[in-house]
C-alpha cells in the first residue's frame, strides 16, 4: 500500500521524516483514541519516507519500556496515579527533548501527556501537531472544567504548527472554546474497519446492540430505559451491551427494576479481537448510540461499514453522522418513547430482509484515507520546514 498521496515523491538520498506519535496508553491498553493510532501508525511503517514511533505511558509499571506492535516501534513511560486518567508522566519529557524527531503528533487532549508533551516540543524547537480525539465524562465536574481546561491550554494549541479535527463538530466547539481560526483545523475522520463477518452470518431478529465503555455518558441506560416500550411491537427485542467498566451494576439494577433483566446482557470483549466485534455487530438488527458526546465515534462507523443500521443520539460527533444521512438521529433529550420508536423502525425493517444485509452506498471514512491524510500533514510540516 502507498500512502504518498500529494504526488511527489521524495529523492533516495533524503532520510524519512522522523515522527513520535504520544498518545497517553497503546495496546494492549485499546480505547477509541488508541485504535486511531494503530490502525493509522501500522499504516505509516509501509511509507519509505516516514520512519514512525509510538511514545505511549504505563500506569501499571508492569509493560516494555520499548516493545514493538505490529511493525511499530512503541516506547512507554511510567505514568501516575495508577487507577485515575490523569496520565502524569515526567518521562514524556525526556523522550520528546533527547530524541532527534522532525514532527511530534500528540494523539489526544484530556490527560497531562499533551501539556507536558506540547511544552518539551517547544522546549526543543520542534514542530508539533494535535489531533483531539476530545470525549465526554460521567462526572459532571469534570465535564464543566473542561472549557477553563482548553482556555488554559490555549497558547500551546496555538503553538502547533497543525491541529486535526476528527469532525466538523469537533473543529467548530474547539475554534468557539479557544477562539483559534477554523482555517487553522484540519478535519480527517476516523475510519471504520473490521475483519470479514463470517460468511452467512445473519441478524439475530429483535437484536439491539450498544457499544462502548460502561459509564454513564455513554448512554447505554437510556436503551434499557426504551426496552420495554419496544418490546411491546417487537416481542423479543433484547439489548446487548458491549463493554466493561464501573457503571455495570447500575446497568443491571435499571434493567431488574424496568423487568428487562432477562432481555439484558452485558459483555466485555477484549479490546483486539476485532473478529469478535465484527460477530457481534452482524449479529445484530440495530445498533443504539445513545453517548451524550462523542468526538467521531469509531463503534458506529465500524456498525456503518458493515450495513448495521444505527439510531443514535444527534449531537456532537454523532451528529456530523446524522447530517450526512448515516445514522438515524434522535434528539440528544429524546423521551424513552421517542429512542423505542426509532429502534421499532428500524428492527422491522431489519425483519424484511431477505439475505445478506446491504452495505452502505455512500463513500465512508477510512483508515486507509484517514492515514494518508495524517501522512500528508507531516510531509507539508517537513517541506515548510526545509525538511523535504
Amino acid at each position: 500500500m502507498t500512502l504518498e498521496t500529494d504526488g511527489e515523491a521524495r529523492p533516495a538520498s533524503r532520510r524519512p521524516l522522523r515522527v513520535l506519535q504520544v498518545v497517553q496508553r497503546f495496546f494492549p491498553e485499546l480505547g477509541g483514541t488508541e485504535t486511531h493510532v494503530a490502525e493509522v501508525t501500522r499504516r505509516l511503517v509501509a511509507v519509505d519516507d516516514i520512519d514512525v514511533t509510538v511514545l505511549a505511558t504505563d500506569r501499571s509499571g508492569t509493560l516494555p519500556r520499548r516493545d514493538e506492535v505490529d511493525g511499530v516501534r512503541v516506547v512507554r513511560r511510567r505514568s501516575w496515579p495508577r487507577d485515575a486518567d490523569l496520565y502524569l508522566s515526567p518521562g514524556v519529557w525526556s523522550v520528546i527533548t533527547g530524541g532527534d524527531w522532525d514532527v511530534v503528533h500528540f494523539q489526544g487532549v484530556h490527560t497531562f501527556v499533551p501539556i507536558i508533551g506540547m511544552a518539551a516540543a517547544r522546549r526543543a524547537g520542534l514542530p508539533y501537531v494535535l489531533t483531539f480525539h476530545s470525549g465526554g465524562h460521567s462526572a459532571p465536574s469534570r465535564s464543566r472544567v473542561r472549557a477553563l481546561q482548553w482556555r488554559a491550554i490555549t497558547p500551546l494549541l496555538r503553538g502547533a504548527d497543525r491541529l486535526i479535527a476528527v469532525s466538523r463538530f469537533e473543529r467548530s466547539a474547539f475554534s468557539a472554546s479557544t477562539g483559534i481560526e477554523p482555517g487553522r483545523f484540519t478535519v480527517i475522520p476516523n475510519g471504520g474497519a473490521l475483519p470479514p463477518v463470517p460468511e452467512g452470518l445473519r441478524p439475530v431478529p429483535g437484536r439491539i446492540v450498544s457499544s462502548g465503555r460502561l459509564e454513564k455518558y455513554k448512554g447505554h441506560h437510556r436503551v434499557i430505559e426504551a426496552l420495554p416500550l419496544v418490546q411491546r411491537d417487537v416481542p423479543g427485542a433484547h439489548l446487548v451491551v458491549l463493554g466493561g467498566g464501573a457503571y455495570e451494576p447500575e446497568l443491571r439494577a435499571l434493567a431488574d427494576r424496568l423487568g428487562v433483566a432477562g432481555s439484558v446482557t452485558i459483555k466485555h470483549l477484549p479490546p483486539a479481537d476485532r473478529a469478535a466485534m465484527a460477530t457481534e455487530l452482524a449479529s445484530a438488527a440495530v445498533m443504539a448510540a445513545m453517548s451524550s458526546y462523542e468526538a467521531h465515534p469509531v463503534a458506529i462507523m465500524e456498525a456503518v461499514a458493515i450495513g448495521l443500521p444505527v439510531v443514535g443520539a444527534d449531537v456532537a460527533g454523532t451528529g456530523d453522522l446524522v447530517e450526512d444521512g448515516l445514522v438515524t438521529g434522535v434528539p440528544h433529550d429524546a423521551a424513552p418513547a421517542q429512542v423505542a420508536a426509532a429502534l421499532v423502525e428500524e428492527l422491522r425493517a431489519s425483519a424484511t430482509l431477505d439475505g445478506p444485509r446491504p452495505l452502505p452506498e455512500a463513500d465512508l471514512p477510512t483508515w486507509d484515507a484517514c492515514a494518508a491524510a495524517v501522512a500528508d500533514v507531516y510531509r507539508d510540516i517537513g517541506r515548510s520546514r526545509g525538511l523535504l
